[in-house]
């Protein structure tokens, strides 16, 4: 559709902005964090504490989204270290989007910072498109307190590719006919979907600009790298017909994993993370109405050596008992039982909607027997869900209630406790 007008928005350094906002905006704090070497990290005392966010001024150090933290204060002594305030960040996504949708009614959400918005035919309401991003830009500062990038184009791919363009605090634009001169002499790095080990087998074909991708043949590209080659072909070609959906896309899974405090060196510490990634998979599941029949378990060495097993399993259940068996299982025949492990992780796939099991006569669990555990399951979510997780917890638990639902997001994050959000934020 040659009218089409897209916009992609992302909030400039999300967590970190938005806690500079409220800090300034809501507890009156003189100083803002995006003026001084600032990061958003988790504890400093924890070994898998990793910098989530950065200020202008801590870029000049040389600090890197994603570094472990010790490193960042090593390059910068002085740096002022924030912890992530998730519930704060969820309700900040939200007035965000909620902006958007003051100037569309069809908003993508594709992560908790950054959204599309479909604002074909709305000329006639605000005018040239880059006034427009223009207006939304300068309204979210004005009200909402923080920056953010709006790239514009006919797709969803061009415009998240000027996003991406100078930061922060900007509008570009990158319509079919600018791709030659703004889009093509760009690393092919910098294109959507292309990571590290897909830069790597480019390279070596000779491909080192995305413009170079979009004039190499596509069955060349499907021969060497499958149908992701084509996929990325087409990105560099700037052709992409997904529509703006207001709706957000079905899980094709679930999973959770956890860089636990100490190496695990047996089998039973390592049952016990499994016991509590299953916890909190198995709750999400049930939650959202889904069974699942392959669960793998993920594994990460003390070296960093990362590798996953897997297993199918007679049906598609969501109760934690069964999901955490069939982990055990996994764990057994992936882990030799002398390596050091530093992470752990769960994850279930093949989804059904309804649950469904093949009963045989040597397992010992009857329907009768399988319907008590799912209903005992039900009971404990609501429990955790009306109390908080905390509430009642395993057994196996009793010495450690601290990490009885372990996993990626935090407490804070899952059950969403923490100072309430003033409205004005």
């Amino acid at each position: 559709m040659a009218d089409r007008v897209i916009f992609h928005v992302d909030a400039n350094s999300a967590f970190l902005s938005w806690s500079a906002a409220y800090r300034c905006k809501v507890l009156g704090e003189e100083t803002d964090l995006r003026d001084v070497p600032s990061v958003v990290a988790g504890d400093k005392e924890s070994r898998h504490s990793i910098i989530l966010a950065k200020s202008t001024p801590a870029k000049k150090y040389g600090i890197q989204t994603g570094e472990p933290l010790f490193q960042a204060l090593e390059k910068c002594p002085e740096l002022k270290v924030v912890e992530p305030d998730y519930p704060l960040y969820v309700e900040a996504s939200r007035h965000f989007v909620e902006m958007l949708r003051q100037f569309s009614p069809n908003v993508e959400q594709y992560s908790i910072d950054e959204a599309w918005v479909d604002m074909t035919g709305t000329g006639r309401i605000f005018g040239d498109p880059r006034l427009a991003a223009e207006q939304m830009r300068r309204r979210i500062w004005e009200e909402l307190g923080f920056t953010v990038n709006v790239g514009i184009s006919s797709n969803k791919i061009l415009a998240k590719m000027a996003g991406d363009f100078e930061k922060p605090n900007k509008v570009h634009t990158l319509f079919p006919e600018e791709m030659e001169e703004k889009f093509w002499p760009l690393p092919v790095r910098d294109l959507f979907l292309v990571g590290s080990a897909t830069e790597q087998k480019l390279k070596k074909m000779g491909i080192y600009t995305i413009g170079d991708l979009a004039k190499t043949e596509e069955k060349v590209l499907k021969k060497r790298l499958g149908k992701h080659g084509q996929t990325i072909w087409h990105y560099a070609n700037g052709r992409n017909a997904e529509l703006v959906t207001s709706e957000p896309a079905e899980n094709k899974g679930y999973g959770n994993s956890v860089t636990t405090a100490k190496d695990v060196t047996g089998r039973e510490e390592g049952y016990q993370v499994l016991l509590s990634l299953c916890e909190t998979v198995a709750m999400r599941m049930r939650k959202d109405g889904k069974s699942g029949s392959c669960v793998a378990v993920h594994l990460r060495t003390c070296e960093f050596h990362s590798f996953s097993h897997r297993m199918l399993l007679h049906g598609a259940t969501n109760i934690t008992e069964e999901l955490f068996g069939a982990a055990c299982r996994v764990f057994d025949e992936a882990w030799d039982g002398k390596t050091p492990l530093r992470q752990l992780g769960v994850q279930v796939t093949r989804l059904a909607t309804e649950p469904y099991q093949q009963f045989d006569l040597f397992s010992g669990i009857t329907p009768a027997k399988y319907e008590r555990k799912l209903r005992l399951d039900e009971t404990v979510d609501q429990l955790r869900d009306k109390f908080g997780e905390d509430i009642i917890r395993r057994a196996k638990f009793a010495q450690d209630p601290e990490h009885h639902m372990a996993g990626g997001l935090s407490k804070a994050r899952r059950t969403g406790v923490t100072k309430p959000v003033p409205k004005e934020f």
